[in-house]
């Protein structure tokens, strides 16, 4: 029954809610791995109280798992339990006034200038592929796209004219991002002498695997961590950190809170914040290194 009541919920999403992919399957993971835990303890979705939910936190918190990790599940639930009780599977929210665990403050991994600049001259530009891979990571780095916004560009996507590119964001929200010269001049060559000989005749994919069909998240994902290890990072890395680093670079440099709040498509101004502290944690360790009295 609990698993039927998870389908329900996914077509709900996909259906009514039309919610991206990822948010989809990263709901339904959150879900299926709380009914197992469910179904490890003797009881069902119809049948949990907040008692079981508090135990259930505890059990995310003893596998060593994320506070971000736990909040999004049990934000995921707490959703869940809306759609069962407006759908009258359950009389009673078991969710309401339910506390997370409180976050600690987070700040984002991010690469150095100099480890960037090595990241971006790992990929062997005299082969087709290393022409492709090196204009995805140098717009990544100009632009602060999320992955999934790189993989899902389409060319017309791109005005090579004036610089720009408009990406769809989270909720299908369209933004203008400035993708620089650099940025620009790789991608210009990319889509000359590369994507021809690549893409599928009825494809309109900006970005294409060796196969002619789009990227995927996870091969771009892949494809990062090699040229990080090529490039003598051993640290970390995904696509994400390179987003984060471009955030924390244009700060350091001098761009205003606002504007990189629009560059990175966020609704709510205090999640760009973050990079705030970063560059202020940056800034302390180089007054520690460099300062004689530091």
């Amino acid at each position: 029954m609990s698993h039927a009541l998870i389908d329900s919920y996914v077509e709900y999403l996909t259906v009514e809610r039309s919610a991206p992919e990822n948010t989809i399957t990263a709901y339904e993971n959150d879900l299926r791995q709380f009914v197992s835990w469910l179904e490890e303890n003797a009881t069902t979705v119809d049948q949990v109280h907040r008692a079981d939910l508090a135990h259930y936190t505890s059990y995310c918190t003893k596998r060593k798992l994320k506070t971000t990790s736990i909040c999004r599940s049990l934000s995921t639930i707490r959703q869940f339990y809306r759609f069962l009780l407006d759908e009258g599977v359950v009389h009673a929210d078991p969710t309401r006034d339910m506390a997370s665990p409180k976050r600690g403050k987070y700040l984002p991994d991010i690469l150095s200038m100099e480890e960037v600049e090595s990241l971006l001259s790992s990929p062997n530009v005299s082969t087709p592929l290393g022409i492709r891979d090196k204009a995805m990571l140098e717009i990544l780095y100009a632009t602060g796209l999320r992955v999934t916004e790189l993989v899902g560009l389409k060319i017309n996507n791109l005005n090579m004219n004036v610089g720009f590119l408009i990406c769809l964001g989270k909720g299908n929200k369209e933004r203008l991002v400035p993708m620089g010269e650099t940025a620009q001049r790789w991608v210009g060559e990319y889509i000359l002498t590369v994507r021809p000989s690549l893409v599928k005749a009825s494809s309109d994919v900006l970005f294409c695997s060796n196969r002619g069909s789009a990227m995927t998240r996870q091969n771009f994902w892949y494809m990062i961590k090699r040229y990080a290890h090529t490039a003598g990072i051993f640290k970390s890395i995904s696509p994400h950190v390179l987003r984060h680093s471009f955030a924390t670079h244009l700060l350091a440099g001098g761009a205003d809170l606002r504007s990189l709040q629009m560059m990175l498509g966020h609704a709510d101004i205090s999640t760009t914040q973050i990079y705030t502290h970063v560059t202020a944690v940056r800034l302390k360790e180089i007054h520690e290194k460099y300062h004689p009295r530091g």
